[in-house]
């Protein structure tokens, strides 16, 4: 009887050839083991989709930041204005955005004076600004309070009512012109030619820029969230 032969058959049966049988794990384990983790991942799923259902529906907290909708900076929710206060702040938009009020150069009478050592300053400055449309008063030596004094290349001096117009249109014809208020009550201005004055600004940059003294500068806005 061989080794082979399983007790108890008397060699009735022989196993031959070089296969022998094998033990297999039984393949319903490993399918369970797939099912429990399909499962696992089908529930996160579902739980992470409820979450983000719930984000969009309830719009989140006000002190939330959300993105903006168009471009990448961050904005902050801010709670809805009163119609009250939507009126403001359009009136205000609207007060930035309106055109300028200035006067005309021919509205402006201009002193021109000279603190300087260079003779006939002031009367070739007074008859260019002449040319330019601006009115004409006194010419002359700048009084002693300035004269031989003024470093800059002109200073612009005025009752305060002439800081919001008159200076800012003389301003256009003399670049680096200091601004100053004194008492007087009247709508004239000085212009007193300092040491640093080399010739007034051309005509076409000073039309320029009074064109752009008199259109607004469009406000810049946060992007809409």
């Amino acid at each position: 009887m061989s080794m082979l032969t399983p007790p108890g058959m008397g060699g009735k049966y022989r196993i031959t050839g070089n296969r022998y049988p094998r033990m297999r794990r039984p393949r319903g384990r490993r399918r369970l083991v797939f099912a429990a983790m399909g499962t696992v991942v089908a529930l996160g799923l579902v739980g992470w989709g409820t979450l983000q259902l719930i984000d969009v529906f309830s719009g989140g907290d006000d002190d939330k930041t959300v993105r903006a909708a168009r471009g990448t900076a961050d904005c902050k929710r801010e709670p809805a204005k009163g119609q009250g206060q939507n009126k403001a702040d359009k009136a205000a938009r609207t007060a930035q955005q309106a055109p300028k009020s200035l006067p005309k150069p021919a509205e402006i009478t201009v002193n021109v004076y000279n603190a300087t050592p260079r003779t006939g300053l002031a009367k070739d400055t007074a008859d260019e600004l002449r040319k330019r449309g601006f009115k004409i008063g006194k010419v002359g030596n700048a009084p002693a309070a300035y004269d031989k004094k003024v470093k800059t290349p002109g200073i612009l001096l005025g009752a305060p009512a002439a800081t919001d117009g008159p200076f800012d249109v003389l301003a256009t014809q003399l670049a680096g012109a200091q601004t100053k208020n004194d008492a007087r009550s009247g709508k004239d201005v000085d212009l007193i030619i300092g040491t640093a004055f080399k010739d007034l600004v051309k005509e076409k940059d000073a039309v320029k820029a009074m064109a752009a003294l008199a259109t607004p500068k469009p406000s810049s806005s946060a992007p809409t969230c």
